[in-house]
């Protein structure tokens, strides 16, 4: 059964380029709009060889993006991590921010990019707010999910035990809400990734950046490398995904 899953997962995939593949061909796809898996890879080559804009390789486009997707990531994680176990502990200080809140969470991240260019110029530190943005309120939401989850009998049979608050946070909160805590986490980087091209699209000095280079492909009509990029964006976003859940994996041991 597992060797017919392994070869569903690879025949579907498979079946879908070659499609793909002969639509293109007879052109009933046009390659003014939508490139053939085989141009995506020859342009996938020359952005690794020849990059875009010219001698600007993929290799550091994806450099520059991971940095700003980290540091947005780890901001918001840092601050967005004991803000939702303080919340999911006190109802009063949740009932009063709560409502700020899901007031900002809709807000979608490119609404900000105006703001972010006045406030901090474009650059880096623009691009890092607005994927920043993307993180923090998954990753908010899921703590205080995470902290309300935990078991109130646990809390009280420790306080019962004579713990202390501090001991109460390292050895029930923080192991309760750590499931919840690492969906968020890995919402967050999805989001963040997600935000990417967006983040980007605010402009960046150093000339490097998968969002930047998709930018770049759109201006001079290469749809071939925009796919190029954007399978690449996908590519690594798998990646990002699949080194948390290791992580969580190797954290989380004590459930098993």
């Amino acid at each position: 059964m597992s060797l017919y899953q392994n070869r569903e997962k690879i025949l579907i995939p498979l079946c879908a380029l070659i499609v793909w593949q002969l639509l293109s061909s007879f052109e009933i796809l046009p390659a003014n709009k939508i490139s053939s898996p085989f141009l995506i890879i020859i342009a996938l080559k020359e952005l690794i060889i020849t990059g875009l804009p010219q001698q600007k390789i993929l290799f550091y486009h994806c450099v520059y993006s991971l940095v700003r997707v980290l540091f947005g990531f780890l901001i918001a994680s840092i601050s967005a991590i004991p803000l939702g176990i303080i919340l999911g502990r006190s109802k009063r200080l949740r009932e009063i921010c709560t409502p700020f809140i899901e007031m900002i969470r809709p807000i979608p991240p490119l609404a900000w990019i105006p703001l972010a260019i006045l406030w901090f110029g474009i650059g880096l530190k623009s691009a890092v707010f607005i994927i920043f943005l993307g993180c923090f309120f998954p990753i908010v939401i899921s703590t205080i999910s995470g902290v309300l989850s935990v078991d109130k009998v646990l809390i009280d049979a420790a306080k019962t035990l004579g713990a202390g608050e501090r001991d109460i946070f390292y050895k029930v909160l923080l192991p309760g809400s750590f499931p919840s805590v690492y969906t968020g986490l890995r919402i967050g980087m999805g989001i963040g990734w997600m935000t990417l091209v967006a983040a980007e699209f605010t402009g960046v000095k150093s000339g490097y950046g998968v969002g930047y280079m998709i930018m770049t492909a759109r201006d001079i009509q290469r749809p071939d490398m925009i796919l190029a990029g954007m399978i690449t964006i996908g590519l690594i976003g798998f990646a990002l995904d699949l080194l948390l859940r290791l992580l969580e994996n190797r954290a989380l041991k004590w459930r098993e």
